[in-house]
């Protein structure tokens, strides 16, 4: 009964209060998961139109490239004419960032991220694009069977996040039965605690990092400490890849189905698994696309680089935006009945974890948080050598101050040890790993560990 108030009253209230549209916009979206294909395709190009009209008109960044092309929004009957416009890259959001924002904007929410190539980028997020975004997650986790209320655990590290746990904030998680744990750090006295932590909350659904549950649950085993007692429906893991080692682990230590989840900050809620274990791309609000090394579409059941326009980014537009991460779509349809095409195969973020001189296991973004978001940081990649030695690769431009050096280090050596000798090195770009792929944290100690 609680979870039914939370879920109609308590929570769309709170969306109201904050002028989002999400309750509207998860019941529409829990119509069209069940629209025939060809009529999901013909909504998209419809909202592909319209969206492409008004940026062209109130856009400066997208007004001028349609003028440079002679580009007519009008003209556009298939989701194939978006080959003809072209891509959006991070660097092209760096260097257009303001460009980017909608003339009638107000409001707009500030984010970064650092991206699985190394490249911290800053944009920005409207209210649309977060009403849609939060009712495409909350139509995924009714598949399972849980919904907004049931009590949760989320382990979490990024700032955005922990750095919001005002009095007002706590307030709101203590009404929505959600509890924050932070992360990062992953010794033996931490994830004592997220298992007390779990233990006592009796979650219906945990929400987290594939890496960091899965060493929750390994750490559990070691403790012969039973956790498949507590009710737990499904676990959520999103941000990295999921492999299979870490799903079977999760599934049989928590006793839960594992639900994985692919997408970001920057590209949206991309696809998400079913309980039939399809993955669905988000297709009723982002068109993906699949590209090779050449910039040319590939088939279905082809590997192909991500690229996706958000149909609900009018206020800073992602329009056929490249993620850098390999996907395969697949070419069945899931027997779960949902319209919603399928991805399989995705190749996404693999973030590593970082050990330091103590032997204390923590998450690698607690080093990428200290370095990303810095003035003039244009790419990064650290490396782990050992427990004594970690190495920084800096691509920087006119604006790094690089009296930040010292502080750079300071920060790596405060999660790290102090004694840890941390190198610095400005290079002129950073190569990507042999596979194609780009890697911003490498562990040659958790390798040894």
């Amino acid at each position: 009964m609680y979870t039914s108030l939370v879920s109609s009253s308590l929570f769309p209230l709170h969306e109201r209060l904050k002028r989002h549209d999400t309750v509207r916009v998860r019941r529409a979206m829990e119509a069209a998961q069940w629209w025939p294909a060809d009529r999901l395709a013909s909504a998209s190009v419809e909202r592909l139109r319209v969206l492409l009209a008004d940026v062209g008109e109130n856009v400066p960044y997208y007004r001028y490239m349609f003028r440079e092309r002679a580009f007519q929004p009008s003209s556009v009957t298939s989701i194939d004419d978006l080959q003809r416009l072209p891509f959006l890259t991070k660097s092209l959001i760096r260097a257009n960032t303001d460009a980017l924002k909608h003339a009638q904007s107000h409001g707009l929410s500030r984010f970064n991220t650092g991206g699985s190539s190394g490249e911290p980028l800053i944009f920005f997020i409207g209210k649309e694009r977060v009403s849609h975004d939060v009712a495409a997650k909350w139509r995924a986790t009714r598949w399972w069977g849980v919904d907004i209320g049931d009590p949760e655990i989320v382990l979490w590290g990024s700032p955005i996040e922990l750095g919001a746990q005002d009095r007002m904030r706590q307030w709101r998680d203590r009404l929505l039965r959600t509890e924050l744990l932070p992360a990062f750090e992953m010794s033996e006295a931490r994830l004592d605690g997220f298992i007390a932590a779990i233990r006592r909350r009796r979650p219906k659904m945990l929400f987290g990092y594939p890496s960091a549950l899965s060493h929750i649950a390994r750490h559990a085993e070691q403790r012969a400490t039973a956790m498949n007692d507590l009710g737990i429906e499904v676990a959520f893991v999103t941000s990295e890849r999921l492999y299979d080692d870490q799903r079977e682990t999760i599934a049989r230590v928590f006793g839960c189905r594992v639900a994985n989840g692919y997408g970001g900050r920057d590209a949206g809620f991309i696809a998400h698994e079913c309980p039939a274990g399809g993955m669905h791309i988000t297709a009723d609000d982002i068109v993906v696309e699949l590209i090779d090394r050449d910039d040319q579409p590939v088939p279905a059941g082809e590997a192909g680089e991500i690229v996706v326009t958000h149909l609900a980014t009018r206020d800073f537009p992602f329009i056929r935006y490249r993620t850098g991460d390999i996907a395969v779509l697949d070419t069945k349809a899931c027997a779960c009945g949902r319209s919603l095409p399928l991805l399989r195969e995705i190749q996404g973020r693999s973030t590593d974890f970082v050990v330091a001189a103590d032997g204390t296991v923590m998450h690698g973004l607690a080093l990428v948080y200290v370095v990303r978001d810095l003035p003039g940081v244009q790419a990064f990649k650290i490396v782990q050598e050992s427990r004594e030695r970690t190495c920084l690769q800096l691509v920087v431009d006119h604006g790094f101050d690089r009296g930040r050096s010292a502080a750079i280090a300071a920060g790596f050596r405060q999660r790290l040890g102090e004694s840890v000798d941390v190198k610095i090195d400005f290079v002129p770009e950073i190569a990507p790993e042999k596979s194609g792929k780009f890697r911003y944290v490498v562990s040659h100690a958790v390798e040894a560990h």
